[in-house]
């Protein structure tokens, strides 16, 4: 029963997720505070229910979870810090793609942050032991250096015989009679000049720097940076201009080293630092020896935490959605559910409070509502492509009728006829086979945003690779050249005379025909000189054939969106005008293509039916439109079949009296139909008065009887979405759809010609691409042609996967998106809806890490 009744207040109707988008139910839950976070996980695991905010005015610091949420925030916060101190290291966090963990339950909650806690205070400490150790090794190697490079300083300053003070810089020197004093170290290499000019200008001169550069960069342990330093050693005199040259080195943050003036000293000093030195390589070994097992641990471990805290954050974000009662007793939410998963919800509820042993069961009711729901299509490996496309122009209305459905077939069928080529479309197919066949592995790459976009698309791919090679069969073409598959039916009279003076081949119909090609072309027009002429005809019929279709089909479709949202006037007032003012005129056009092609033969002994009195089927619409007649040539008639002019301007009439049906008449009957309704709800009104005499006192209550039971913002919302649009809105929003529809029947029909422009540019460039490339190797003899072979073919290799199948197919695939979101959808789909965004564990984090 109460199934049944879910069933009804949600709205019955078949299952058909991908003709239209599934059905939804707005669905009202009342947790206990107690098994709201394992409910929410549950319903996260199962990925179909998307709830509504009910807190909207209320801003993120002021909901009841806010301080949990800041809990998940430092979580975040010290992965990201183990993330980064792992990338130090050279080690990179593989992203889980599935066998997600489930999310961390309340106790293991702390747990969590106990473990996440100490790990970050491990890992600190270890950076801080790492940064002291590198920190002596790098002052170890620069007194070793200092010591080094200053035995020259020293020997310069012995050969001019001066007297240096025994003690260095690094103890208070006594009063000395004209001896010098030194300071040695180490500064960065782009404070040299400054460092040595303050200097001068401190000690007026009286002091002398000797520098030389250090042989390798070395690496700052702090912030990982290859840095260039210059060794440098002061000399001066007096005991005052040493504590400046001190104070100047400090400020310049150069690091001063003790260094003897004594030779013998600076060998002992050297010896002792490279006994250092090796202790303390040893140590920093062992150290990161430890850095590196713990770090790898953790690496192991890494994926999972991540995965748990977005869990938990993503549950404390939709608990903050809910609205909490008064007393706190009980967290109060709304969510959109499709209808199939109801009973599973229903399941998964009761089973969340069994489990945890709450005494009041979950409550879960079914609302009922005006608010548009969001719209969910159904798909699956080979739809989720296509499904891409149209969500791309807009999200469908709640039920709207699904182009995605036809343009699995519209879409490479179009492209196919622009991109008509059995080589290049054979290309394209390996790479979509390719992709589909080893979709399991190659779902598991991340190479970036572009590879996101073109594995989705695999099917779309392969698609589009089949139909290509079967519109280049039907045009006989591959790579530029034709195959003779049933036998030309053309028997032209070329003989040696004929060469001589014609060496172009031009096909005659009415002397050279003999018969039909069963399929496709003929394979012997790629070498007539009149090609161009028949396939310029030929591909431009075929595109405005195809264009009336597509379009008359997309008119024809809106039929289905009337049905379903019972706008039965909309039938009348807006498809049959519509449908009609596109037949009258582009339909009639079609037709005359295909009775041309009929009535005129080049075989019949009637002149006036033969090729040259054929009239041009453009030249006779445009003299349709502007009712004039031509003149015909000499033995041929002005029209095909006789009352041609009565019947097109009976045509014209018609299509004429559409625009105005379209533009005047759903005004009109919504006019109407509001006078109607305004008259027969004059003598009811929307309240029922009932007057109850309750001691001695007369109390009216007004109860509302539709919306009897529900809150008073619910009643509030109702009224509003009842508003009536004004008929002001009505008439102009009709007359831009009036004009829009009548323009772009016209301009729609014209854009169709870019299956002709396209497949004819396609031809012609793998035409000069083979003339001009490949074939200039073939002509080639001996050695230097065999060589010449094998390096022109890979240039025409290149040029024909990087321009032919790359860059004409991406253009022929941007093209044929056009025709379906502008031509095609425009006919019949709004794209104004919202899309479903379920709480779904999997998609976030398969979303989140191919980000």
């Amino acid at each position: 029963m109460c199934s049944k009744l879910k069933g009804w207040m949600c709205g019955t109707g078949p299952q058909d997720s991908i003709f239209r988008s599934e059905e939804m139910c707005l669905a009202q839950m009342f947790l206990q505070p107690e098994a709201s976070y394992e409910t929410i996980a549950q319903l996260g695991e199962m990925g179909c229910v998307q709830f509504r905010d009910m807190n909207e005015g209320i801003t993120a610091t002021q909901r009841k979870f806010v301080n949990e949420v800041r809990r998940c925030d430092e979580l975040e916060r010290k992965i990201r810090y183990a993330t980064s101190e792992l990338s130090k290291d050279g080690l990179k966090v593989v992203d889980l793609i599935e066998d997600f963990p489930p999310a961390p339950k309340p106790k293991e909650i702390i747990e969590l942050e106990t473990l996440l806690e100490k790990t970050e205070t491990e890992i600190i400490e270890l950076s801080a032991n790492n940064v002291r150790l590198q920190t002596n090794l790098l002052e170890l190697k620069e007194m070793i250096q200092v010591l080094e490079k200053t035995e020259q300083f020293f020997s310069d300053q012995e050969s001019h015989n001066f007297d240096v003070n025994k003690r260095g810089t690094h103890k208070d020197p006594e009063q000395c009679d004209g001896s010098l004093g030194f300071v040695a170290g180490v500064i960065r290499r782009e404070r040299q000049f400054a460092f040595e000019r303050m200097l001068w200008r401190l000690s007026r001169g009286n002091v002398l720097v000797r520098s030389c550069q250090m042989d390798e960069p070395v690496k700052d342990p702090k912030t990982g940076d290859m840095v260039y330093k210059t060794i440098f050693v002061v000399f001066f005199q007096g005991d005052q201009l040493q504590g400046r040259i001190r104070k100047v080195c400090t400020g310049f943050h150069a690091t001063m080293y003790p260094c003897p003036s004594s030779h013998l000293e600076r060998l002992d000093m050297i010896k002792s630092v490279h006994v250092r030195l090796e202790d303390l390589k040893i140590i920093i070994s062992q150290t990161e020896d430890h850095r590196s097992c713990v770090l790898k641990v953790i690496k192991k471990q890494l994926p999972n935490w991540t995965a748990m805290v977005k869990k938990m954050k993503a549950i404390y974000h939709t608990l903050n959605m809910f609205n909490v009662d008064l007393g706190s007793k009980c967290l109060i939410g709304e969510c959109w559910v499709p209808k199939r998963e109801l009973e599973d919800v229903e399941t998964v509820l009761s089973e969340a409070s069994l489990a945890l042993g709450s005494t009041v069961p979950t409550i879960f009711n079914i609302l009922e509502t005006k608010k548009t729901p969001p719209t969910y299509f159904r798909t699956n490996k080979f739809t989720y492509g296509f499904q891409v496309l149209i969500d791309a122009y807009g999200i469908a209305e709640y039920r709207e009728l699904n182009p995605g459905l036809y343009t699995c077939i519209s879409f490479p069928f179009l492209f196919a006829v622009m991109f008509g080529d059995m080589g290049h479309g054979f290309l394209v197919f390996l790479l979509g086979l390719w992709m589909v066949l080893d979709e399991n592995r190659l779902s598991k790459t991340r190479a970036g945003e572009i590879w996101k976009i073109l594995f989705g698309g695999r099917y779309i791919i392969m698609l589009m690779g089949m139909f290509a090679i079967y519109t280049g069969f039907i045009y006989n073409d591959c790579f530029s050249k034709s195959f003779n598959v049933f036998g030309s039916h053309w028997a032209v009279q070329y003989n040696r005379t004929t060469v001589l003076t014609n060496p172009a081949l031009q096909l005659n119909p009415t002397t050279d025909q003999r018969g039909t090609y069963p399929m496709g072309i003929d394979p012997i027009w790629q070498s007539a000189s009149n090609k161009i002429i028949f396939l310029n005809t030929y591909k431009m019929k075929l595109s405005i054939i195809f264009g009336v279709l597509h379009m008359v089909f997309g008119v024809c479709l809106s039929v289905e969106n009337f049905v379903y949202y019972k706008k039965y006037s909309y039938i009348l007032l807006q498809f049959v005008p519509q449908v009609i003012f596109l037949l009258m005129l582009f339909g009639y056009m079609v037709f005359m293509m295909f009775y041309k092609w009929v009535q005129y033969s080049p075989s019949t002994t009637d002149i006036a039916h033969s090729p040259g009195c054929a009239p041009s089927v453009l030249i006779m619409f445009i003299d349709m439109i502007l009712m004039k007649t031509e003149t015909p040539a000499k033995g041929c008639t002005s029209s095909m079949f006789p009352a041609q002019r009565e019947l097109e301007t009976i045509l014209f009439v018609v299509a004429i009296i559409c625009i105005p049906w379209i533009l005047l008449g759903l005004p009109i009957w919504t006019m109407c139909k509001r006078k109607y309704m305004r008259k027969n709800t004059e003598h009811f009104g929307d309240t029922i008065m009932e007057t109850l005499e309750i001691s001695g006192k007369e109390v009216i209550i007004t109860e509302f009887p539709e919306h009897h039971g529900k809150p008073a913002h619910f009643k509030e919302e109702v009224e509003e979405e009842e508003e009536e649009e004004p008929m002001s809105e009505i008439w102009i929003h009709q007359a831009i759809h009036t004009v829009e529809y009548i323009l772009s029947t016209i301009s729609h029909t014209a854009s169709y010609l870019r299956l002709w422009a396209l497949s004819l540019a396609h031809a012609e460039l793998s035409e000069v691409l083979w003339t001009m490339v490949l074939s200039e190797a073939l002509q080639m003899s001996g050695y230097v042609g065999c060589i010449a072979v094998f390096i022109i073919f890979a240039v025409w290799v290149f040029f024909t996967i990087a321009i032919m199948v790359m860059m004409e197919g991406l253009s022929a695939f941007l093209h044929t998106l056009r025709l379906h979101w502008v031509e095609f959808m425009s006919k019949f789909y709004t794209g104004t809806g919202y899309e479903f965004q379920p709480l779904s564990f999997t998609a976030m984090l398969t979303a989140e890490d191919e980000a």
